[in-house]
């Protein structure tokens, strides 16, 4: 850890001294499991933190946690490191569950978390999975009808990915557990996106949902296209046209550190095409919706009616609606999100004869 410590603020140092204390809003500690970091390397990120950039007032800095790798003691250096909200990885309080995933946490640590922090800090969110294998709809309904009672500000709630290669992708093609059906997914994200309502939750993006003063800034950034800077193993950073990312080894990373050289290892700069298909999907998945003259920017006459057939195809089936001049998803349309990005980018880039 220490090793790896140095390597990291010695790429933070090379990039922010030359930018003399670049004014930062927001810091995100995600990424493995940051909340087992010794004490005392916390701390000297801290120190090097505020040393190089200047953290804006009202700054917004969060780390990741899982409630069972968290000592309590740890929390007077949170703060006083700076780090003034918790991303805990709740995803089920069914343990069995849970243990499929290879999080060895119990309910009783993750409610006694939530208690605990609530005391020292007053920005918790919680990550949660909807269509775990083995969580049955009233086991999902219980846990979200009793989480309105927690001390939270925001929950996130994340359609389960079932990546390649996981042991989670193996016990699944061997018919070890078994994925709820998609229609059955649907109808509890639309459940849940009322009851989180019914809360307090008011749903800002696809995914997440907040009460007053909750939502996540950090997060925002990317939903906005604004630039980021990634530190660490496999970080990725963003300047508006072109991604980049470091190499995905630790091993690699910290040869490369220590030998004086740049940790890039992949850069991809985004096409004309590729920059609108973003503008629209994140448009979309957030609250605010896009622009009808965002839309229609570039549309010629047949291009433009085009666009009106499907968008009113749209309003009608109840998958969008239109406030005021921007177009907004409704909790049926935010299902199926993915699906509405791919027929407006195919209707506003593509030749007309190929989309219709």
């Amino acid at each position: 850890m220490p090793r790896y410590h140095y390597a990291l603020m010695q790429e933070i140092a090379t990039f922010a001294t030359p930018l003399g204390r670049l004014p930062i809003e927001t810091i995100f500690l995600g990424g493995g499991t940051p909340s087992t970091w010794p004490d005392e390397l916390l701390l000297d990120m801290g120190g090097t933190l505020k040393a190089l950039f200047e953290l804006v007032p009202g700054y917004e800095m969060t780390i990741e946690v899982n409630p069972g790798t968290v000592r309590r003691e740890q929390f007077p250096l949170w703060k006083e490191v700076g780090i003034n909200r918790l991303s805990i990885g709740v995803q089920s309080v069914n343990e069995k569950v849970l243990q499929n995933l290879n999080r060895h946490q119990s309910t009783a640590q993750v409610t006694s978390l939530l208690e605990d922090a609530s005391r020292s800090f007053d920005n918790l969110s919680i990550d949660l999975i909807i269509g775990l294998p083995g969580v049955s709809d009233e086991q999902w309904r219980a846990m979200l009808t009793e989480l309105g009672a927690w001390p939270i500000r925001h929950v996130s709630v994340y359609f389960l990915t079932v990546h390649e290669g996981t042991a989670l992708y193996y016990r699944v093609q061997q018919n070890d557990l078994f994925l709820p059906p998609d229609d059955t997914i649907v109808d509890l994200y639309l459940w849940t996106v009322d009851q989180l309502a019914a809360h307090g939750f008011v749903q800002y993006e696809v995914s997440n949902f907040a009460r007053p003063e909750g939502e996540c800034r950090h997060n925002k950034a990317y939903w906005q296209r604004t630039s980021y800077r990634g530190f660490g193993v496999g970080a990725w950073s963003f300047d508006g046209t072109h991604r980049f990312a470091n190499v995905r080894t630790l091993d690699e990373y910290l040869a490369r550190m220590e030998a004086g050289h740049d940790p890039q290892g992949t850069t991809e700069e985004l096409s004309a095409d590729q920059i609108w298909m973003e503008r629209i999907m994140l448009a979309l998945r957030q609250k605010m919706g896009i622009a009808r003259d965002t839309l229609f920017a570039d549309a010629n006459a047949e291009r433009a009616k085009a666009l009106e057939t499907l968008l009113t195809q749209l309003i009608t089936t109840g998958r969008l609606k239109q406030h005021d001049d921007r177009y907004l998803l409704t909790p049926a349309g935010l299902a199926m999100a993915n699906e509405i990005v791919v027929r407006l980018v195919d209707l506003t880039t593509k030749p007309l004869a190929n989309v219709i």
